[in-house]
Parts: C-alpha cells; structure tokens; sequence
C-alpha cells in the first residue's frame, strides 16, 4: 500500500524526532572521525542527549577550531620540512659548486705542471743542443787522420822562398783526405802559386787556417765546413818535392800572419 502525506499545513517535527536526526548526525560525525574524541559522556552512556543549544553547536565550534589547528599545524610542519629541504638542496648544491672549483683548479695546476715539466725539458734539450753544437764548433782534429809531422814549423832551406818554412808539413800519401781541422767559412779555394791548389778558412775564434799542395778541392769560397768534414784530397800540386799536406795557422788570411801550428793545434786540444 502507498502512503502519501497529506496536503495542507505541515507540522514541524516533534521533539524525539528532532533529537533523532541530532542523534544520527551525530553519529555520522563520530563515525567519520570528526567528533568521536569529542562525545559527551551521557551520550556514549546511551543516556538521553543533550539539547543542541548544550551539544551541537559548541561540539561544531570545537570541531572547526581542532581542524584549523591540525590544518595550520600540518601546514607549519610542511613549511619547515620544505625549507629544510630547501637548505639541503643548497647545502648540496653548494658543496658541488666547490667540489667542481677544487677539481677545476687541481686540473689548472697540473696543467701548469705539466707545461712547466715540457717547457723545461724542451729548455734542457735546446741547452743540450747549443752544447753540442758549441762542442762541434770548438772541437778540432788532425787534417789528415793518423798523420804526423814530416817537416816543422820554421825550418830553414832553399825550398822556401823566405829562407823558412812557414807552416808544418804532414805526411800524407796522394789522394789522402784532408779535412777541417775545425769549424769555419771557406776565403779561399783555388790555385795558390806556389802552394798549388790550396783552401783557407776563417774559423770560428777569428783565426785562419791553410791547407796546401792538394790534387783536388772539394770546396767553395763561402761555404761553411764543421770540424773533421773534408775539404779536399792531399797532392803534390804547386811547389812540392812529393805528396803530403802543408799546413799553416794564421792571424789572417794571407801570407805573411802566420804562427806556430803545432802550438795552435795544441790549444785546441789536438795531440801533434
């Protein structure tokens, strides 16, 4: 059968019903979790409830004031924990940032090791290279390798033209090879009257050197000779009794400024 309420003025509801709906909106509150904690004890006691002058209202109000504070409660904490998060990820960002500096300045430092390391050994090996070379320069030699001296310096005969002899002579058989007996500069290379075919050259110190009676001459005016490179092959070309090489030390390139060769082989550390 169907109910339908009647038409006309409507009541308002009685007090028991009034107070069910209090009571079951109530318990819909304590049964979300919102007001459980809150009950007052006549009404957990099952005793009759309190008027909504005495419950409802004060229980909303208390209701609203804890969730405002959990809500503001929870809000602080998530402040702070993003702000501690915060100084975390700066802390760690920081320490990187100097992490990636001290790293940056240990790779410019062996950098600057390693081109100070290369700079020195191309130092030491361009020192070592003069060395050599001023070693080169300022070595001499015999002009014919394994010869000694057949005629000395300052003897006297007819065979020279100025009564002696102004220069030594080497024993060197024809076609000896007769080289540099130091670094220098070619003046001279070409028929010498009575030298023959003769080479002189400026060395290194200023001082000059002459190489006499020579088959063949394997040289030019100009040319720059190191120390023991050959420069001719001995003869007996010019005014010569038989093959060997002359040989004389000068202060200057022509005839005339000469001086001891033995002595000035010697100085340059030559054993005659």
């Amino acid at each position: 059968m169907a109910f339908t309420r009647p038409t006309g003025k409507h009541r308002a509801p009685n007090r028991l019903t009034r107070k069910s709906a209090q009571m079951a909106g109530i318990a819909a509150l304590a049964t979300t979790g919102v007001i459980g904690g809150l009950a007052s004890p006549a009404l957990a006691a099952g005793t009759e409830a309190p008027s909504v002058s005495e419950t409802g209202l004060n229980q909303i109000i208390a209701i609203e004031g804890t969730l405002a504070d959990q809500v503001a409660t929870q809000a602080d904490v998530q402040k702070r924990q993003a702000e501690a998060a915060a100084k975390v990820k700066a802390a760690a960002k920081a320490k990187a940032a100097a992490e990636a500096k001290a790293e940056a300045r240990a790779k410019a430092a062996a950098k600057a090791k390693a081109e100070a390391r290369a700079k020195a050994a191309r130092e030491a090996k361009a020192r070592a290279a003069r060395s050599a070379e001023r070693t080169r320069l300022g070595a001499f030699q015999l002009p014919v390798a394994g010869s000694y001296v057949t005629t000395g310096y300052k003897s006297s005969g007819s065979l020279w033209s100025s009564g002696r002899h102004s220069g030594i002579d080497f024993h060197a058989a024809s076609g000896s090879s007769v080289v540099a007996v130091g670094a220098g500069t070619v003046v001279e290379a070409g028929w010498g009257g009575a030298y023959g075919n003769n080479i002189v050259l400026r060395m290194t110190d200023g001082t000059y050197t002459q190489y006499g009676h020579l088959s063949s001459i394997g040289v030019s005016v100009g040319q720059s000779v190191g120390a023991g490179q050959r420069i001719g092959f001995s003869g007996s070309t010019g005014n010569s009794t038989g093959p060997h090489l002359h040989f004389e030390a000068r202060t200057a390139p022509s005839y005339g400024s000469d001086m001891d060769p033995v002595a000035y082989l010697r100085a340059h550390g030559v054993t005659v």
